[in-house]
């Protein structure tokens, strides 16, 4: 059913080094959105783990709040979306570059005039 381990709250508080209470605080504030059986157990992963242990080092380590921590949380999913939004773009415009230099190639091949071999011969300028 899980491809990566699960936790329930008593461990995943017991990890993150907090009272399972604050995991529903932070659950009610959208700080973590922990999978829930069919019974409605939460079940937490490490990445939720991994998120708790940041919002206490953001809150306890650096002094922020709790509003605090859900601007960062918005700020770095804004930064991923964008970044994902950029290199699309990149490879986009790459795409679009490789079309242009194939037309640009096609535009100059059809530019040359083949001509024929002759003499090259020198006029005089009239005076």
């Amino acid at each position: 059913m899980y491809d990566e381990p699960v936790y329930m709250i008593s461990v995943a508080a017991k990890l993150a080094g907090m009272h399972p209470q604050t995991l529903r605080i932070y659950e009610r504030k959208k700080l973590i959105d922990p999978k829930r059986t069919q019974g409605s157990t939460r079940l937490y992963s490490q990445r939720d783990v991994d998120r708790l242990k940041l919002i206490q080092m953001l809150t306890q380590g650096l002094g922020v709040n709790l509003a605090g921590v859900v601007k960062i949380f918005e700020l770095q999913d804004e930064i991923e979306e964008l970044q994902g939004l950029m290199e699309a773009l990149e490879k986009q415009t790459a795409k679009l570059r490789g079309a242009l230099d194939e037309e640009l190639g096609k535009i100059r091949q059809s530019a040359l005039v083949p001509m024929r071999r002759g003499k090259i011969v020198l006029r005089k300028e009239k005076c």
